[in-house]
């Protein structure tokens, strides 16, 4: 009877569909496993094919390749340690493929454990994608009873419970758990639950990288029966963390090992920024980013993001200056480019403006300057950035906060225009922390200088879109602090506009915040994706048609 058990957690980036790429990561981290004296290797839910597949994991074709790849997998890892590898298995007369953790060793498959408990809600459609298999039992590695409840089966008792009842003695629990801020502490809770439960030892092995506007974030761990922690991988970033497991009176313990710090709040939500354009960049082929940059918080932000993500060589900002543009914001968008070290160059868009006036003064003859007017000028902006994309080759990333997202305070096909928005789901009042955050701290992983990369200034002074004289977002919003609870309320709480006024808030402004969120909806389905950073974000996880009269009557 063996009285050691090593388990390698191989938290690792896979990139959707990359599945020659994806089995070498995995192949390379057994191969470190092995030369480490594992017992096995284990990988992430559906690692192999990438996750959230969506439908694509319903054309036979690509499953039948995923296969393909599993099966070579299966045959390089014959001498050696286990491995166990997340990829859908579609059985012949199925309608649906399975959401599937394959384990196998010496050339031979020894468990295939299907999901069960299958997500619906929030991001997750997983009843739309796959079938609901049956509770699998435990497997055996080196004498060793492994139970593996897939991500969802773990955050319910009855999965752990049935492996625990059938002889199960160390939990190896593979994950696509997407990150929102606090997610830590609902994962922690779920599993000290499950652990409290059994009485046996778990290990929580997640994905790490960005996959369109979900982020993964590791942040892998280990529990101890009684859900004390063992081990703490690293947040956002890949990791191979070899854990031994020794068999004591009271049944299998973790030795205890590093616990990696984990970042919070702010910090938190920067990272994932950073990853999830970083990766959004690079699995979709593009090398190098451009964008507009203002004078204001919201572009001074995505380009310390883009900056930290790709590099400053690969950052091109250009300041597109009207009439109605300060001297501030020209002296603070070069001080934001030249603290980056990336490239600034200056567009004026005033020729541009005034062509587009001469060419509709005899439509628009005797009416009165307004909104349109404004709509002009930042259409001419995200016209001249679109070219400067096209040319040079860099994706557009536009800059517009949640809070002006939510309320439409931003023109479709002008600053609404990019491939990319980094900041999409952070409100601005969150913004401004993630800002003062980014000047007081650095990570050795980002690529961008140290040091406050922001001036004050651009944090601190009023917001202005400065499509006009004197122009203040205050003057067609409520300001930010209330604009963005009365948001938060309707949107991430879901609240009724009777709560939100019971809360504190007034009434007509509390309908008219409601009423812009309505009217935006068309824009926000013709919006660049961006890094999901909460449970509401405008997407997958909050969905409202573009054709709707209701309204709140209370």
């Amino acid at each position: 009877m063996t009285d050691t058990f090593r388990l390698t957690l191989a938290q690792l980036n896979s990139v959707m569909g990359d599945l020659p790429g994806n089995a070498a990561k995995a192949l390379d981290a057994w191969r470190q496993g092995r030369d480490a004296g594992a017992d096995m290797v284990a990988l992430p839910e559906m690692f192999l094919s990438g996750y959230q597949p969506q439908d694509l994991v319903r054309k036979p074709a690509f499953v039948a390749d995923a296969t393909r790849h599993l099966n070579e997998v299966i045959a390089a890892t014959a001498d050696g340690p286990a491995i166990g590898l997340g990829c859908p298995l579609w059985p012949t007369g199925a309608e649906k493929p399975y959401n599937a953790y394959v384990v196998a060793q010496g050339g031979k498959v020894l468990a295939e454990i299907v999901k069960h408990h299958l997500p619906n809600y929030k991001v997750f459609d997983e009843k739309r994608y796959f079938e609901s298999g049956d509770v699998s039992g435990p497997y055996v590695v080196n004498g060793v009873r492994l139970g593996t409840p897939i991500c969802e089966d773990a955050w319910f008792d009855d999965v752990t419970e049935t492996l625990a009842e059938t002889g199960a003695e160390i939990f190896v629990v593979p994950n696509g758990s997407p990150y929102f801020r606090g997610k830590q502490d609902v994962r922690y809770g779920h599993m000290v639950a499950r652990t409290v439960e059994t009485g046996l030892p778990l290990a929580y092995l997640n994905l790490v990288g960005g996959q369109d506007d979900q982020i993964f974030d590791g942040a892998s761990f280990v529990l101890n029966p009684g859900g004390i922690q063992a081990a703490h991988l690293l947040s956002f970033e890949e990791e191979i963390r070899h854990v031994d497991f020794a068999r004591t009176e009271d049944g299998w313990r973790a030795q205890p090992g590093h616990l990696s710090p984990q970042p919070e709040g702010p910090g938190a939500d920067y990272r994932a920024m950073v990853l999830a354009l970083r990766d959004y960049m690079g699995k979709t082929g593009f090398r190098t980013a451009c964008l507009g940059l203002s004078g204001g918080v919201d572009s001074a932000i995505v380009a310390a993001i883009a900056t930290d993500a790709l590099g400053p060589e690969n950052v091109h900002c250009v300041m597109l200056p009207s009439r109605y543009t300060s001297e501030h914001s020209l002296e603070d968008a070069r001080g934001v480019a030249d603290r980056l070290g990336v490239r600034l160059d200056t567009v004026p868009i005033a020729p541009a403006v005034e062509a587009m006036d001469g060419m509709l003064a005899p439509i628009f003859e005797g009416r009165a300057p307004d909104l349109t007017e404004e709509n002009i000028q930042s259409r001419i902006r995200g016209m001249t950035m679109m070219a400067i994309s096209n040319k040079l080759g860099g994706m557009l990333l536009t800059t517009g906060n949640k809070s002006e997202v939510a309320v439409g305070y931003s023109t479709i096909y002008g600053d609404m225009a990019g491939g990319y928005n980094p900041v999409k789901d952070l409100y601005k009042t969150d913004l401004f922390e993630v800002c003062r955050w980014r000047n007081a701290n650095h990570v050795d992983w980002f690529k961008g200088p140290s040091g406050e990369v922001m001036p004050e200034r651009v944090i601190s002074k009023p917001p202005t879109a400065e499509l006009r004289e004197d122009q203040k977002d205050e003057d067609s919003l409520p300001p930010y602090p209330v604009l963005d609870d009365i948001l938060k309320r309707l949107i991430d709480e879901e609240q009724s506009v009777a709560e939100v006024v019971a809360a504190g808030h007034d009434r007509d402004t509390v309908k008219h915040v409601e009423r812009l969120i309505y009217l935006s909806e068309y824009k926000r389905f013709q919006s660049a994706p961006g890094a999901r950073l909460s449970q509401r974000a405008f997407w997958l996880d909050r969905r409202y048609p573009i054709v709707n009269r209701w309204r709140d009557p209370s």
